[in-house]
């Protein structure tokens, strides 16, 4: 959700000394750096679940807040839109069988929820965009109650001094052309996001590690094919979400100005590199300036919090993210993977998350790096035409030239997974159960945007218009997400 804060307007004054604050903290936090006050986080992994909440007609239900007393659970928090939900799960490993426990673990907490929301008649749905949202769902009072949301929202309209500008075109030709007043389109995007707890020593290796993965991600797990009620791209979340929070004008961006949703432009050597880019390249949003003097809590051999550089850290949207946090009085950085869509299933998400984490560890401890025989370029190519294609796309690897995203899956990277997951100690059986649904996949070349797609034409072939064809899709997508199954296992609709 981000951090909280005070007010929704700031004055001029307040933004200069923000600015300072920005530039102690990153000069503090490179004095933490060279002097090692960082743990080095071994295999400690965090998972974040952003959730739909939906009535028992599939359309959204704008009732978190209601949806939250009922549950009654603090890991779940409000999200950007009323209709959004984010499950937090506690941080974990992967040693061992706790790749089976935490699949457990969610089930249970998913299916808890859902009961007590039932009698209601709300519903949770997971996947990167409820397919039902159209537009004139965002014409009332759409925004969750929270004065950090309203902040936002003022600030990137004031930035871009316009309304937010959606062109999107699928590879079936369908196209969306519209304007949003509003950051209402950002909340269309749900997500999962997956944390690693890196030493600073090696996070250069594991963000460049994560970029190249960034491609095969997407093309693996894509799951939002339909905004508005088009049939888009594999994984419209990318572009919905690039455009929905693009706080440039048209005349800065064709400029080349750099965007807040940011895939980055180069490798890294440091960590310090993503913080410094903040800190040069992006105006603050939300500058919301704390009590804290960090070069004076560090002097006194305290931890400082560096607040003014974590907010603004939380205004810019790359795919992977860094993190600094402050647990228990010891300061940490973590890896944020914001790659993912929510869904279809938990297996599913766990599967994700073990490819990741695997095919990440494989790459990090590489003799010689695969990007530095990889253009950073490519990367971002991958990335863009994995959002577009998903399991369709083609890919380029090091040594191997471009290939179907299943292929190189199969060839190249679950070998490298597995290898990974090994390394780290996990179990041969649960390698093989949650590889074995990434291999499925490949096999059947299936995932939760190409179920989506086919459930849907099926229906408008059986006369349904697009909208009655999603909301039937979507009921039978949410019995089958109950069922955890993995998403290539799904039958259509008979």
């Amino acid at each position: 959700m981000g951090s909280e804060i005070s007010g929704r307007t700031f004055s001029r004054a307040q933004r200069q000394r923000y600015r300072e604050k920005v530039r102690a903290c990153l000069d503090v936090f490179e004095e933490m750096l060279h002097a090692g006050h960082f743990v080095d986080g071994g295999r400690t992994t965090g998972m974040e679940i952003e959730l739909n909440l939906v009535g028992d007609d599939c359309q959204p239900s704008f009732a978190n807040a209601e949806a939250l007393a009922t549950i009654d659970d603090p890991d779940f928090q409000t999200e950007l839109a009323r209709f959004n939900l984010e499950f937090n799960v506690p941080p974990g490993d992967i040693t061992g069988d706790s790749l089976r426990s935490l699949e457990e673990f969610v089930q249970v907490r998913l299916n808890a929820a859902e009961q007590r929301l039932a009698p209601s008649g709300n519903h949770l749905i997971m996947t990167g965009i409820l397919p039902t949202v159209r537009a004139e769902h965002f014409d009332g009072g759409w925004m969750s109650g929270n004065v950090r949301y309203e902040a936002l929202n003022d600030a990137m309209l004031q930035a871009r001094g316009e309304s937010m500008h959606l062109a999107i075109e699928g590879p079936s030709g369908e196209r969306l052309d519209t304007y949003a007043d509003s950051l209402a389109p950002e909340s269309l995007c749900t997500s999962v996001q997956l944390h690693l707890l890196v030493g600073p020593g090696r996070f250069a290796r594991a963000w460049n590690a994560a970029q190249v993965l960034a491609g095969p991600q997407l093309a693996l797990g894509a799951n939002a094919p339909y905004v508005f009620g088009h049939e888009l791209e594999a994984e419209s979340r990318i572009s919905v979400f690039s455009q929905a929070a693009d706080s440039r004008p048209v005349e800065y961006a064709a400029q080349g100005v750099r965007p807040r949703v940011y895939f980055g432009e180069g490798w890294i050597t440091s960590i310090f590199d993503l913080f410094e880019e903040n800190s040069r390249y992006f105006p603050a949003l939300l500058p919301e300036i704390s009590d804290e003097d960090p070069r004076a809590v560090l002097a006194s051999g305290g931890t400082p919090g560096l607040a003014e550089m974590r907010l603004h850290n939380g205004t810019i949207y790359r795919w992977n993210r860094p993190v600094y946090d402050v647990v228990d009085g010891v300061p940490h950085v973590r890896l944020e993977n914001r790659v993912l869509p929510a869904g279809p299933t938990v297996i599913d998400t766990v599967a994700n998350a073990a490819f990741y984490y695997g095919a990440l560890h494989r790459l990090m401890h590489d003799d010689r790096p695969l990007w530095s025989r990889m253009a950073f370029s490519t990367a971002h190519a991958n990335f863009t035409e994995a959002a577009r294609r998903g399991i369709d796309a083609g890919l380029y690897w090091p040594g191997l030239g471009e290939m179907p995203a299943a292929e190189l899956t199969l060839r190249r990277l679950l070998p490298l997974a597995q290898q990974g997951l090994q390394d780290c100690g996990v179990d041969g059986a649960v390698i093989d159960r949650y590889l074995g649904v990434i291999e499925g996949r490949c096999l059947a070349e299936a995932n939760g945007a190409t179920w989506q797609v086919r459930c849907v034409r099926a229906f408008e072939r059986r006369g349904l218009s697009r909208p009655d064809a999603l909301a039937a899709m979507t009921a039978a997508y949410a019995e089958r997400m109950h069922s955890n199954e993995p998403v290539h296992t799904w039958e259509l609709p008979s």
